[in-house]
């Protein structure tokens, strides 16, 4: 079920819908969870921490918590070596539920949208393409200085599509992600049980609203 408080939020005030993608219009968590559990093991430590802790952020930034004692050109080499186990870890990577549905509809009504993601430009395209979605506008941490919970992807995202970040509308699974939202001032939309102007089950709610 959708939960909304229709006295505080609007559909038809939403010019745009800027997407994170990994575990929001992507299902990509077995591949990720298989890639830090492999990670971890090479460089010694906890699989399922490194893989919690990575939630919704950039593998560098993670790399760097587990790994604080190692000096910045190791962590780089560490960094790499995370994403590399990644790359081509595809054979379950799909569409999450109602995000093929809500994509046509979003092209329907007219209302631009974007993907925001915590992954590289080659790693982003990859599972996208993998789960059959074609992002006419893409922010990758290639494109900022500051990822996730900075907002700078989110205000990037929306100065490409030309709409004031206030009439966004960022979708997300993770607490890091909302919170750059929220800092961007977007509105929010919340999936795995997570806070925001909107709790979503599935992006089949979103679609539902878009009628």
């Amino acid at each position: 079920m959708t939960d909304i408080d229709p006295g505080r939020f609007d559909m038809t005030t939403v010019r745009a819908v800027l997407f994170d993608m990994d575990g929001t219009l992507v299902d990509s968590d077995g591949a990720v969870l298989r890639s830090w559990l492999s990670w971890a093991a090479e460089y010694g430590v906890d699989g399922q921490e490194a893989y919690e802790m990575a939630h919704g952020s950039p593998s560098a930034t993670t790399v760097r918590k587990l790994l604080p004692h190692l000096d910045e050109a190791t962590q780089v080499v560490a960094s790499a070596r995370q994403l590399e186990l990644q790359y081509d870890d595809l054979s379950d990577v799909s569409a999450t539920p109602g995000a093929a549905e809500l994509l046509v509809r979003l092209t329907r009504r007219g209302i631009p949208w974007a993907v925001v993601t915590s992954a590289d430009t080659r790693l982003a395209k990859a599972r996208l393409s993998a789960a059959g979605i074609v992002a006419p506008v893409l922010v990758t941490t290639d494109d900022i200085a500051a990822g996730k919970p900075d907002p700078e992807g989110y205000l990037r995202a929306a100065e490409l599509l030309g709409v004031d970040p206030a009439d966004c509308l960022v979708v997300e699974d993770a607490e890091v992600g909302l919170a750059a939202g929220r800092a961007a001032g977007a509105r929010t939309a919340a999936l795995r049980g997570l806070d925001g102007d909107l709790r979503l089950e599935t992006l089949a709610d979103l679609a539902a609203l878009l009628g």
